[in-house]
């Protein structure tokens, strides 16, 4: 009898050793997404704070979902910019309302 409950908790424990790893692999594999706010206005509908240049920077907006090595979109008057997400915080509240630290990527 104590064979079989040793067995037992030998394969759960290296099962639930494993769960902790495929999540990791899972997220890992999924897919940054892109968040367009190219049709949106600077200053009214999000506020973006250049850093090196224009390179980087500091954006904060609304909109929930977004993690990062996320994309965003922006527009400067006919130009378009892409940064990919490097941190992101959201506001208690709205609790939608986020700032992003952000750095200018290519658009692929």
């Amino acid at each position: 009898m104590s064979l079989i409950k040793t067995g037992i908790n030998l394969s759960f424990s290296l099962v639930s050793g494993f769960l902790p790893m495929l999540f990791i692999l899972n997220e890992s594999k999924q897919k940054q997404k892109i968040h367009d706010y190219s049709q949106l206005i600077s200053g009214r509908d999000y506020v973006f704070d250049t850093l090196h240049g224009g390179l980087g920077g500091y954006m904060t907006g609304t909109g929930k979902g977004i993690k990062p090595s996320d994309y965003i979109l922006v527009q400067s008057g006919c130009k378009p910019y892409q940064y990919q997400v490097e941190e992101i915080d959201y506001y208690s509240n709205p609790s939608d309302m986020w700032i992003a630290l952000v750095k200018q990527v290519k658009f692929d």
